[in-house]
């Protein structure tokens, strides 16, 4: 049996470049950066219990969140590293109010979205965690960027990824042309092809949601999440629920076996609380590219129009036809409530 050598991250972003006449390395460049900074990130998260840096940092976020102090480690360094790699006009993060503008890179062709740090209240039990980012495209390079230019909608998305710290540290991402993902070879330091072409299952057995939310569901959600745990020998059913409190680590799971993670809305938040340009549109497209389906419970997710920098919107991710299910059982359970009788 002819023995497959290994495929590095660069070495693949490359060849897959060599494929397109017209590109310029402008994504092997910001690859490199997201590829850097994951790397030193890394380092801090497999440190974490000999250094000082678990715990609160002592502030908030944006999104009145207690920020951790890797939280705010893994922010600069991602902010520091995309701001040197000469293709990136502005970086928005979960962690930051505003949008950074580069300085001397104001024509630039790229945006960069980013969470640098998902699932952060695991962090002091260490459990997974990750980053997140997206890369869009400027539609005009003649003028300084501004806020507009960072509110684009899922589709307009350039490149997608995360990285997981767990068990094994993996980069998965997707440019349009379905999803590789790398693992990373502690021993060389590089991230190594591992999962290529991932592909979602169409079907899984898997349910990922807050359970302990269950009684704030709307009730479309509420009935099938008691669908999954029913016993039906002809659907495979009950389905396992898995739920780790990291969107990263969920998603991760159902993508390589096949699932749906759910957060709808609720009375308290109306709008879901994961963000739609930090989180949701990544996966999202991360996601379709591997044959899966991702939607607001009333749209597909990367058709929303984002109107400010962290705006949420409920998310049901995951396995074609569960997600079909689910928010088929949404609207049914809406439209009933819409026209009682």
């Amino acid at each position: 049996m002819k023995q497959q050598g290994i495929i590095t991250l660069e070495q693949f972003i490359v060849d897959q470049q060599a494929l397109y006449k017209d590109a310029t390395g402008a994504f092997s460049r910001i690859f490199r950066a997201i590829e850097l900074a994951s790397k030193l990130v890394n380092r801090d998260v497999r440190k974490a219990g000999l250094a000082d840096i678990l715990g609160d940092f002592g502030s908030t976020n944006v999104q009145g969140e207690d920020q951790k102090k890797l939280d705010v480690i893994a922010n600069d360094i991602f902010i520091q590293t995309l701001s040197r790699c000469g293709e990136v006009c502005a970086i928005i993060s979960e962690e930051m109010d505003e949008a950074v503008f580069v300085e001397g890179a104001e024509h630039a062709p790229y945006i960069v979205s980013i969470d640098p740090l998902d699932g952060s209240s695991n962090i002091d039990v260490n459990a997974s965690i990750g980053s997140i980012f997206s890369v869009y495209r400027r539609s005009d390079t003649s003028r300084k960027p501004d806020v507009a230019d960072c509110l684009q909608a899922g589709k307009h998305q350039a490149a997608a990824g995360y990285v997981i710290y767990g068990s094994s540290t993996m980069l998965v991402y997707t440019t349009g042309s379905g999803v590789n993902g790398f693992t990373l070879d502690d021993g060389i330091q590089e991230f190594c092809l591992s999962h290529p072409d991932m592909r979602i299952p169409e079907d899984g057995k898997i349910f990922s949601v807050n359970e302990g939310n269950f009684q704030a569901f709307p009730e479309g959600v509420q009935q099938y999440v008691n669908w999954c745990k029913e016993k039906d020998a002809e659907t495979k059913r009950p389905y396992g629920a898995r739920y780790i409190g990291s969107l990263i680590a969920d998603i991760h799971r159902n993508l390589i076996k096949g699932g749906i993670y759910l957060y709808p809305p609720t009375a308290k938040d109306p709008n879901g609380k994961l963000r739609l340009m930090y989180e949701c549109n990544t996966m999202a497209f991360i996601v379709e590219q591997a044959g899966g389906v991702a939607s607001t419970g009333h749209e597909r997710v990367m058709e929303v129009l984002p109107q400010e920098l962290h705006q949420r919107v409920p998310l049901f991710i995951g396995s074609r036809n569960m997600v079909s299910q689910a928010v088929e059982m949404y609207q049914s359970a809406l439209r009933s409530e819409a026209h009682p009788g």
